[in-house]
Parts: C-alpha cells; structure tokens; sequence
C-alpha cells in the first residue's frame, strides 16, 4: 500500500457531522460504509484502484485520509482535499440561502430546526447516477439491497476489507443476469449499463464537470439516455455535483414534506410543488433537503 493522502480540513461553525454520517449510515450491513462514532470509513474507486476515505470529526475540524492500495493510484493531498470539501458541502451556499430565507413565512421554521443544513454528496457522480437510477420508484429499503449487492457483485475490495463502490469500467462488466440477480429490472440493468459505457466513452464526462458543472449540457446529455428523467438527473447533480438548483419536484417524500409544511389538506401534486419551488432558485434543492430532512429522513 502507497503513502496515504492526509489533510485537515476547518468546519464552519455550525457545521452538522451528524448528517453527513447519517447519509452513510444507510446500509445496516456496513459493506461499503462503515460508521463509528463521529468515524466514516468508505470504500472507493481511486484512479482505477481499491481505496478507503476516512473521515474522522473533531470540533471545528475533520481529519481525512486516503489509503489507496499499491502505488498507480496513489491520491495527493490536495485531490483528498476537494474529494472531502465537495463530499461535506463545504461549497455549498449554506449562508446565502439562510440569510436570505430565514425570515420566510414557511421555511423559517425548517431552517431553525436545522439551521447549518447541508447536502452530503457522494465520492464520486457516477456513485450518485447510478445511485439515483437504483432508485427510481422503490423504497430506500429496497434501494440500499440493491446497491449492496451491486457493490458486492462488481467485485472491489480494499486491502482493509471494505468492499469499494465500483467504478464505470466494473459496473459495465456486469452482465445482465448478474444485475438482474442484484435486484434491477430490465429496464435498469439497460440503463445502468448504458450511463458506464458512456462515462467510459467520455460522451458522459461527469468527471470532467466536477471542477465547472455546465447543468444545461449535463441535463441534456443524462435526459438523453433512456431511462433517465428529470427526477435522476436532479438526483444526480444533488448528490454527485452538490448542485442545489434542481426541482426535485417529482420527489415523493419532498411533495409529502410540502404537504405538512403547508398544512394543506390534500396531497401536492408535482405542478404545485414545482411553483412553490421555483420561488427559491438557485436554491431549489436545498429546500428539498430541508423537507426530507424535515421528515427525519437522511436521504430520500
């Protein structure tokens, strides 16, 4: 095993570890996250090669590492460094959206209870699109079986014995058989298959996106492929890009927390949510990570 990268990041103030920890703490069974205390062990994909990212929280602070197994796919300090800021939404314009919202005769209240609120965001934005298609109209339950066993059957595993998410070349290995046998309908075993052929292929560059995300192109290459709609991609720049403009709308769990924030007696349908939402860009999905959270839910 190479060196690994280290680097110590400052929090702001009110920064909530508690989120953050929560987002990977969804797969009781630990096969790729692990959490401990105020511990996050993850494994990843680095440069092609098994790793594990930790991240451990003290008061104001929190220490990251990455140990990549053998030397090619060693990390430097500084590319740790961006991994963990975009991970914690360390970017995000928490401070912008609060002072200009924390009067508002609705979210005022959200934001009190959660004042400080950000978006955990995956390691990677293939992590979250693929993610994102896992969970296309099932349960999160459901969803977190899947992933698991897509992490389990793609192979990846680190030196520490953490299983690592895989990457877009381990993910378009996979047959059909083997992705129906993880749980994905037909019709996501396509879609799957077709997002890592083309991030291999570059005509899906997210990679490329991370340092300047060009959301008009993003959206129209992702809406292009079948099987992606407006929910994924909003999904996936949420939680691959840490975009917090998308309409997430169509969300269910953000219509029900609209519901109850409203107090309105029927269900809001998406046409409605979408209204309410477009008041508060570019801070749209912010505001659906504050009815998600509102519903105590870490992910939807």
């Amino acid at each position: 095993m190479s060196r690994p990268s280290r680097c110590a990041i400052p929090l702001p103030r009110r920064f909530r570890p508690d989120d953050i920890l929560a987002f990977h703490r969804r797969d009781p069974q630990e096969v790729a996250e692990r959490v401990a205390g105020d511990r996050l062990d993850k494994g990843i994909v680095w440069n092609g090669v098994p790793a594990r990212l930790t991240l451990r929280f003290q008061p104001r602070i929190v220490e990251a590492e990455l140990a990549v197994d053998g030397g090619p796919g060693a990390a430097d300090d500084a590319a740790l460094e961006r991994l963990a800021r975009r991970m914690l939404g360390l970017d995000q314009d928490i401070e912008g959206f609060e002072r200009k919202f924390s009067r508002h005769p609705q979210l005022a209240v959200l934001i009190e209870r959660k004042r400080g609120l950000r978006v955990p965001v995956a390691a990677t934005p293939f992590e979250a699109l693929t993610w994102a298609v896992t969970g296309q109209q099932v349960s999160v339950k459901a969803a977190v079986a899947a992933r698991r066993k897509l992490v389990a059957a793609a192979g990846a595993r680190h030196s520490s014995g953490l299983c690592c998410y895989p990457d877009a070349g381990r993910v378009a290995a996979l047959d059909e058989a083997t992705l129906r046998l993880a749980g994905y309908s037909s019709a996501k075993v396509a879609t799957l298959r077709a997002v890592a052929r083309q991030v291999m292929d570059r005509s899906l560059p997210l990679d490329d996106w991370l340092d300047d995300l060009p959301a008009g192109l993003a959206r129209e290459r992702l809406l292009a492929v079948r099987g992606i709609g407006p929910w994924t991609v909003d999904y996936t720049l949420l939680r691959g890009f840490g975009w917090l403009d998308g309409s997430l709308h169509g969300d269910v769990a953000v219509r029900r927390g609209l519901q109850s924030l409203l107090a309105a007696p029927d269900k809001v349908g998406e046409a409605q949510a979408r209204d309410w939402l477009s008041a508060f860009s570019p801070w749209r999905a912010l505001v659906a990570a504050h009815l998600w959270a509102s519903q105590g839910s870490a992910d939807a």
